[in-house]
């Protein structure tokens, strides 16, 4: 899904996922134990206590729940679910509890009440408890991490572009490379998270919490999850919203989501471009039309495949094509980041400096690379056949030169060891009618086209609000009037449009 973006950090580690990664996480391969995030209880209620990070806002309680390592054996060793909240601002209007399940996979969410209270609208506040938590294997939730080498940290070993010629030597040996490593070091956690293993563990929480039924906002990733949960436990569901949607296709889920990148991006740049090209933008301005600006970008990518300049900071230190087209993919899911590519297209072309480079550090990306791959091989099986993702990525390349190959490559789910543990979640129409989804047309990492087919899914449990908007986040994130009063007074009230609904785009 996003609150605190990194540049490309986890613009596709994670799939789906700009945010910060999760802070160094353990890097002990031992048997789970409980992970303090403040005040602990793990056992009944949740004992509420100050939470350990200086960052969060006063008002955000902290404490850890127990879950089951395994949920098929209940009584067995338990891991430390970190949660929080920030309770409602009026008690007397209190509806209930607002599960805030965040994006990634791999994204950290304990904070999530502390960055959604500045935002959300005080209607909403008054009437829910904002709770958050971070994701089994995530930040303060029994941390995992794969101990990768700095060059597995790379965006552009894990966002797989191919070789410029479009070789997969490296992609392969890098995915191998990965998958190994995390089989040998990630430790029990790691082999437990998985999407449907979040569903039971939101539905935990909830029991927790006393709610006999939970509402819930999930973004991006989240809109998966909470889907999963609304089909897992349809009756324990009370107001839903989905935002920036993901497809829940149960043949492919995440394999899925990576392909889309292809035409999201395709579905996106053109609002880049006409920024770029436009003359109100003189500091930032590319070439006289968004045709032009396109043109640009590609033959800049192409002449860096060949000739990289030197890039202090970055990891590999250059600025290569690949290095190009991941930061065009960041700068999509916002307006705000346009000027970053556009000050690196400059100086590809050798019109200004080369921005410093924006890299996370090491300890802060392996348990987010850690969680996400995890998600990504232990949610679905993949393709084995190195030659099959040889043929994808020749015909993708030619049906999409933005992205140049990247989204049907190699991932280290094609050496994962074992199987997934059990199948994806086939999402339904069986269930209450109380979910509302919310998508941008033009999102980058969650295209329109995938939201289309969640709501297809879920049938007449929904309705879904478009927003004639760019960028990836929708609720309360780009300043569509219409869509986040529609949002908010679904959350309010209960009242969803008759009909889905296309709110028009606003200036």
């Amino acid at each position: 899904m996003r609150i605190v973006h990194t540049a490309a950090a986890a613009a596709l580690l994670a799939l789906l996922g700009t945010n910060a990664p999760a802070s160094a996480a353990s890097r002990s391969a031992e048997p789970p134990a409980a992970q303090s995030a403040g005040a602990a209880s793990l056992t009944g209620p949740l004992n509420w206590g100050p939470c350990a990070d200086t960052a969060a806002d006063s008002r955000q309680q902290c404490a850890t729940l127990a879950v089951p390592l395994d949920h098929a054996d209940p009584n067995g060793p338990q891991l430390g679910l970190a949660v929080s909240r920030i309770a409602s601002a009026r008690p007397e209007l209190r509806r209930g509890s607002l599960l805030i399940v965040p994006g990634g996979p791999g994204n950290p969410g304990l904070n999530g009440p502390t960055s959604a209270v500045r935002r959300l609208p005080q209607s909403v506040l008054d009437r829910y408890d904002l709770v958050g938590f971070d994701p089994r294997g995530v930040g303060r939730s029994s941390p995992v991490d794969c101990r990768l080498a700095h060059e597995d940290l790379s965006m552009t070993t894990l966002l797989p572009f191919p070789a410029p010629d479009g070789s997969l030597t490296g992609n392969l040996a890098a995915a191998r490379r990965i998958a190994d490593t995390c089989t040998r070091n990630g430790g029990p956690v790691l082999r437990s998270i998985s999407t449907r293993n979040e569903a039971r563990d939101m539905d935990r929480i909830r029991q927790a919490l006393g709610e006999r039924r939970i509402s819930a906002w999930g973004v991006s990733y989240g809109t998966y999850a909470g889907a999963v949960y609304a089909t897992m436990f349809p009756d324990r569901t009370d107001r839903i919203v989905l935002d920036s949607n993901d497809d829940p296709d149960p043949r492919r889920v995440e394999r899925g989501w990576l392909a889309a990148y292809a035409t999201g991006a395709e579905d996106r740049f053109p609002d880049f471009a006409a920024w770029a090209s436009d003359p109100a933008t003189p500091d930032h301005r590319l070439a006289g039309t968004p045709q032009q600006v396109r043109e640009l970008f590609l033959r800049l990518a192409a002449r860096l495949d060949t000739a990289p300049l030197p890039w202090p900071g970055a990891n590999p230190a250059r600025l290569d094509g690949n290095a190009l087209r991941a930061a065009m993919l960041d700068a999509l899911y916002d307006d705000a980041r346009f000027p970053r590519l556009a000050r690196l297209m400059l100086a590809a072309d050798g019109r200004a400096e080369l921005p410093p480079a924006a890299t996370p550090p090491d300890a802060a990306m392996q348990n987010t690379v850690a969680v996400s791959v995890a998600t990504l091989c232990n949610d679905v099986r993949w393709p084995r056949s190195a030659g099959s993702y040889a043929r994808a990525v020749a015909a993708d390349r030619l049906a999409h030169p933005l992205t140049a190959g990247m989204p049907v490559n190699v991932m280290p789910c094609a050496f994962w060891s074992g199987e997934p543990a059990e199948p994806p979640t086939e999402v339904t129409p069986d269930g209450p009618s109380n979910i509302l989804m919310v998508q941008n047309l033009r999102d980058p990492a969650t295209p329109y086209a995938g939201a289309l087919r969640l709501r297809a899914a879920l049938g007449g449990r929904a309705e879904l609000v478009s927003v004639d908007s760019g960028g990836h986040d929708a609720y309360v994130a780009h300043g569509n009037s219409c869509g986040d009063r529609l949002v908010t007074r679904f959350l309010v009230d209960g009242r969803r449009p008759e009909r889905d609904t296309l709110c028009p785009a606003e200036r």
